[in-house]
């Protein structure tokens, strides 16, 4: 069959990579591993190709070669970013990353003398503005997730750092702020929707965050279907599920049946994603959710996508899913702080996952913010 051969940098784990490892392959499981570049074989009718036909994509990493390598495929127009990503290229001793650390350095010492939190702002931001670049669509850069329950403090911070976009020349129409599904991240959400400011609403496992997100007007959510289904798999002690069955499949294509029945715009964009039925079938989840809104996607199965052939059948489409809805609206179609956290409450799924997310963003926070601690100390000794 006819093929399309791009050249895509070859990369383990993005934090690998940076920690002064070599870049293998981006591999799936039976693909051997190089040792500098490869050349990624794009079947003609790839089911990335077949993908991207029903579903935008985006690429979920920060590694900026392979961003560029993916978006020349033309099936990549978005990338998320988060703060174990901003980490990594803060920490990595890469030169085009430290050039970003000591430019954020530079700044937040011009601008508020050693203001840690406006240099790791200003860090995300110019790893951003690097990624804007290279793909044509969203960007996401997230709030400090240790304000995740601080609306005001939040709302600040987002401003700032739509500013700081705004300042280096990229719109804020091309910005998602990416906040959590709490009570406080949704209520900063509306505010910030309201003056133009998109916002992604992440951390989404339960429902009520889903729905909330949408009543509140944001732009985007990110669910976590893998991150569901591992929730269900230590509850219910069970480990594969056929696709269409899987928890968090399930769970996402319910939220996006509601989005269509009830005319939010919201869009659907999952990410973090695991293998249904288990080791070998790692896109079972993104393969079940085809037809979605958007996707983000980790390189390593952007790669499996390009270089696997047969029909991927649309899962998911917009008027069916509407037709298909069997929630009515929930709260009246506004929910009470009250009732958010009372339907939170009582879901343990969303509870538990989004206190675990949270404590994993807080804890890559907490060493890059040590990190530029120490560099402004020296900056000024």
């Amino acid at each position: 069959s006819t093929v399309l051969t791009r050249s895509l940098l070859a990369s383990r784990a993005f934090g690998k990579a940076f920690a002064g490892h070599s870049r293998p392959s981006l591999r799936p499981s039976a693909v051997s591993r190089p040792t500098s570049r490869q050349s990624v074989t794009v079947l003609a009718e790839s089911r990335l190709e077949q993908l991207a036909r029903v579903t935008t994509l985006s690429i979920d990493t920060g590694d900026l070669q392979v961003i560029k390598d993916f978006a020349a495929t033309g099936f990549i127009t978005d990338a998320t970013t988060n703060p174990l990503f901003v980490s990594q290229a803060g920490l990595s001793g890469d030169p085009v990353y430290v050039a970003f650390v000591d430019d954020a350095i530079a700044y937040a010492r011009e601008k508020d003398g050693d203001d840690v939190a406006l240099a790791m702002d200003k860090l995300a931001v110019n790893l951003g503005v690097a990624i804007a670049k290279l793909v044509p669509g969203y960007i996401s850069t997230e709030v400090d997730p240790r304000l995740s329950f601080d609306k005001e403090e939040t709302l600040r911070r987002a401003r700032r750092i739509i500013a700081l976009y705004e300042e280096a020349g990229v719109p804020r129409s091309r910005v998602l702020i990416k906040l959590a599904a709490t009570w406080e991240g949704i209520a900063a959400m509306a505010e910030l929707e309201a003056e133009g400011i998109t916002c992604n609403i992440t951390l989404v496992f339960g429902f009520v965050q889903a729905v909330a997100a949408a009543q509140y007007g944001a732009r985007l959510i990110s669910p976590f279907p893998g991150r569901i289904l591992d929730y269900n798999k230590r509850v219910q002690g069970r480990e594969a599920w056929e696709p269409d069955e899987d928890p968090g499949v399930v769970a996402v294509r319910r939220m996006y049946e509601y989005f269509k029945r009830h005319g939010h715009e919201t869009i659907c964009m999952p990410a973090s994603w695991r293998p249904s039925r288990g080791k070998g079938h790692d896109l079972d989840e993104i393969e079940a959710l085809a037809g979605t809104d958007r996707m983000t996607i980790p390189p390593g199965f952007l790669e499996q996508l390009a270089q696997s052939s047969g029909t991927l059948p649309r899962k998911l489409e917009a008027a069916k899913a509407a037709d298909t809805c069997s929630d009515d609206i929930l709260c009246g179609g506004k929910i009470s702080e009250a009732q958010f956290r009372l339907l939170m409450n009582q879901d343990g799924c969303a509870t538990e996952k989004t206190a675990e997310g949270l404590r994993a963003f807080i804890a890559d926070t907490d060493k890059l913010e040590e990190v530029i601690r120490q560099k402004l100390e020296e900056k000024s000794s």
